[in-house]
């Protein structure tokens, strides 16, 4: 099955992200380098909910949503890095289910105008692999600073 083809490249995605953060802590969940950037486990929470913001919004009929206000509002609501990486995981799992349940002619539907309006639903994925990498390389910085050593993701 053709959709079966973006099941590695999220796997891959989310362990690559997981393996980053894996020596960071509970301890480190509010570290932030400087006054109003995000802490640690708002990173995380970030990283999850844009997944979960790409896959649901490749399929709204307003398609992507705009809403910053409302996403902030659900993220901030994290408060520990044990949820963070739960509800990481979970978006992974929602987005792993969403390819099995739509068919190759479904993800080579257009997404509605907006964000990436106009583009095949399939277009998320490398969306979700650019904006997922963008955190972890910031969450690796973050590790580095607090005295750690970030795991290679790749191997």
């Amino acid at each position: 099955m053709l959709t079966e083809s973006f099941i590695p490249g999220l796997e891959n995605q989310r362990g690559y992200f997981l393996k980053t953060i894996a020596c960071l802590d509970e301890a480190d969940a509010a570290f932030t380098p400087a006054e109003g950037m995000l802490s640690v486990v708002r990173q995380v929470a970030h990283a999850a909910n844009i997944v979960d913001w790409f896959v649901e919004g490749a399929f709204r009929a307003e398609g992507l949503s705009e809403d910053w206000e409302a996403q902030a509002r659900q993220e901030a609501a994290v408060s520990t890095l044990l949820e963070a990486q739960g509800w990481f995981n979970a978006a992974y799992d929602r987005a792993l289910e969403a390819v099995r349940s739509h068919s190759w002619e479904e993800w080579q539907e257009p997404i509605a105008p907006g964000i990436m309006g106009g583009a095949p639903r399939a277009a998320i994925f490398s969306g979700m692999a650019d904006h997922t990498a963008h955190h972890r390389g910031s969450l690796a910085v973050y590790a580095r600073l607090l005295g750690k050593t970030p795991a290679m993701p790749y191997m």
